[in-house]
């Protein structure tokens, strides 16, 4: 046993050196008086390495502690914070993890057992209520602005409070939630910036290329390459505070009256594909509207088929709108494929994205659309968009155009599904 903690220790220092002699100034953990970290940073800079590194070297320099990990999704735990290539199992050196039959990791408990006694925890933040019985040393936030429910940060803040200095880690591409614009008015919060391009050492050229060629210049690359916090964009329809003033817990009690899927598809499924924006929205009975859900990604014609069908079903949505300039007949064909009986509409554009979209946007002004819980992707494409250039395109922004066009105008009674 004295020669397995001597070989951990051994290892721990070997780790600790390693890191202060590749990570840049930047990543290295600030010294001070800090309660948190906040690193605004762009894609690729190094904030999953840095935040991994970060947990990992404080669980294994202080024996008997417990450091928590919070992601977006359960999803995030196990392919980014703990399985990634960056993540703390990857850069874990042997001999640190704790030794036995049912010891080290346990994926299902998404639990790091380490040879001092330390406990590394991983939780996703679609769950804030399991943050309200454990006690943490440490927390490594990742990516907070994507989070879809800010009180998870409320609840893990309650549970930061073992040791004599609790301190939590942010990492994060910059959004500018109502969360984050609170954390940099914090006296106590430390505030490191970077952009993609300070890691280019480990980045291939070929992707640096390739970022420059489609971002450079755009509102979507200053945020999420050069780490800018931008809000109130010159030309963009949308800003946060618009979206934030009249967004509502994802739980909310609503009788709806009409529910549409609204669809953007796109022609291809590769890399270098648009992505199919998919989206549900509702409306209720004082003609206020509603975005219910997000589902847009890179799918395939199927996928992005079924899902759709599959939505109309669970949400008892009265219609499916498509557009089809690029689809035409075929994407009712493949609708019909899947499901007769789904009510379906197709509709072409015949007017500019920005023209499209400005009654939209006057709803929105007015107070009558509500998003129940935070869509970040959607959210971001809605306040980073003006119409400058034509890629990237904002399907998510397309869809939801689309969708509360469409609800907004159209009649019609909830069908079912017979089976």
């Amino acid at each position: 046993m004295t020669s397995l903690r001597s070989q951990g220790h051994k290892a721990v220092a070997s780790l600790y050196t390693d890191w202060l002699s590749t990570a840049r100034p930047t990543q290295l953990t600030p010294q001070g008086d800090w309660n948190i970290w906040l690193i605004l940073a762009g894609r690729g800079w190094g904030k999953t390495r840095t935040g991994a590194a970060d947990a990992m070297l404080y669980a294994l320099r202080n024996p008997e502690v417990q450091v928590a990990v919070i992601t977006p999704t359960f999803g995030d735990i196990r392919r980014v914070a703990f399985g990634g290539v960056s993540g703390i199992l990857k850069t874990l050196p042997q001999g640190c993890m704790l030794e036995g039959r049912g010891q080290g990791y346990n994926s299902s408990a998404s639990e790091i057992r380490l040879f001092n006694g330390s406990k590394i925890f991983g939780f996703s933040a679609t769950e804030p209520d399991r943050l309200r019985g454990p006690q943490f040393h440490r927390a490594w936030c990742d990516e907070l602005a994507a989070w879809r429910y800010p009180e998870t940060f409320d609840q893990l803040m309650f549970a930061l409070r073992l040791g004599d200095n609790p301190q939590c880690v942010i990492t994060t591409t910059p959004r500018p939630t109502p969360l984050i614009r609170k954390l940099l008015d914090r006296d106590d919060v430390r505030v490191t910036t970077g952009s993609t391009f300070e890691n280019e050492a480990n980045l291939a050229e070929s992707t640096l290329s390739m970022l420059k060629e489609k971002y450079e210049g755009t509102t979507l690359g200053r945020q999420e390459l050069y780490a800018e916090v931008l809000d109130n964009l010159e030309g963009a329809l949308w800003n946060n505070k618009m979206i934030d003033d009249a967004r509502l817990p994802k739980d909310s009690q609503i009788e709806f009256t009409k529910i549409v899927v609204a669809l953007d598809p796109a022609v291809t499924a590769n890399d270098d594909s648009d992505e199919t924006g998919i989206v549900v929205v509702g409306k209720d009975q004082q003609n206020k509207y509603y975005l219910l859900d997000d589902k847009s990604g890179k799918h395939s014609p199927d996928e992005w088929g079924r899902l759709s069908v599959e939505l109309y079903y669970t949400w008892e949505a009265n219609l499916i709108v498509a557009e089809v300039n690029n689809g035409g007949d075929l994407v009712e064909r493949l609708i019909r494929s899947i499901d007769t009986s789904c009510r379906y509409r197709s509709v072409h554009a015949s007017r500019g994205k920005m023209l499209r979209a400005e009654p939209i946007s006057a709803l929105y002004e007015q107070g009558k659309v509500h998003h129940l819980g935070v869509f970040p992707e959607l959210e971001n494409q809605m306040c980073t968009y003006t119409g400058d250039r034509p890629k990237p395109s904002p399907d998510r922004l397309d869809a939801l155009v689309w969708g509360l066009t469409e609800i907004s105008k159209s009649r019609g009674e909830i069908a079912w599904r017979v089976s």
